[in-house]
C-alpha cells in the first residue's frame, strides 16, 4: 500500500484536471492505497517567492502543510494543463514556494555536491493540452514536462517520473474524455 499525494495544478474548479485527479483518487482508493488530494486553487499563499530560497522563516501555513504532505508521500501525482508550452502560473508559484533548499534539496559546501532530500519517492505527471502531442514534442520540445521532470523532480531526487498526456483537449469527444478518465483510474489502481 502506497501513500499517494495528488496535486491538482489547474487554477479553476470544474476543470478536466480536477476530474482527472478525482479519477486517479478513485482508482487508488479501490486498491487500498492511502491517498491525499491537494488542489492548489484552495491554498492561501503568495505565488511570488520573496527573499532567499533558504529563508523558510516566513512560510504560510498552507505551504508548510503542503511540504508535510509531500514529505509523507511515497508517490506524487501532478495533474495540470500545458498553457503556452508550460504549466500554469499557480503551479509554478507553488513549486517556487514549496520545493525550497533545506526541504527538497541542499548543497553540501564541503563536498561541493547536491544532496537530493526527496529520494525514494516516485511521481507521475498527468498532463492535458490542446496541442497535439507530436507538435508539442517537436515545436516546444516538451518544455513544460522536461522542466517538471528534470528541472524539479529529478533534481530533488524523485525518480522515476512517468508521464501521461491527454491531447488535444479542445477537439476531444465525450467518449475520448471518458476513456482518459478510465485510463487514469487504472493508473490509480496500480499507484503508477
Amino acid at each position: 500500500m502506497k501513500k499517494i499525494l495528488v496535486i491538482n495544478g489547474h487554477p479553476r474548479e470544474g476543470s478536466l484536471s480536477e476530474s482527472i485527479a478525482e479519477s486517479y483518487e478513485k482508482g487508488a482508493r479501490k486498491a487500498g492505497h492511502k491517498i491525499e488530494m491537494l488542489s492548489l486553487n484552495d491554498l492561501n499563499f503568495n505565488l511570488v517567492l520573496k527573499g532567499s530560497r533558504t529563508d523558510t522563516g516566513q512560510l504560510e501555513p498552507d505551504i508548510l502543510k503542503a511540504q508535510e504532505k509531500i514529505r509523507k508521500a511515497d508517490h506524487l501525482v501532478f495533474v495540470f494543463p500545458i498553457w503556452w508550452g508550460a504549466y500554469p502560473a499557480l503551479l509554478k508559484g507553488f513549486i517556487d514556494r514549496v520545493f525550497l533548499s533545506g526541504f527538497a534539496y541542499k548543497h553540501d559546501p564541503e563536498q561541493k555536491k547536491l544532496i537530493k532530500l526527496l529520494r525514494g519517492k516516485t511521481a507521475r505527471l498527468v498532463v492535458t493540452m490542446d496541442t497535439p502531442k507530436w507538435f508539442y514534442s517537436l515545436f516546444y520540445q516538451s518544455f513544460g514536462i522536461r522542466a517538471m521532470k528534470q528541472g524539479l523532480l529529478n533534481y530533488c531526487g524523485i525518480a522515476p517520473v512517468k508521464t501521461t498526456i491527454f491531447s488535444p483537449v479542445r477537439s476531444s469527444t465525450h467518449e475520448s474524455r471518458t476513456k482518459w478518465l478510465q485510463q487514469v483510474e487504472t493508473l490509480g489502481l496500480h499507484a503508477n
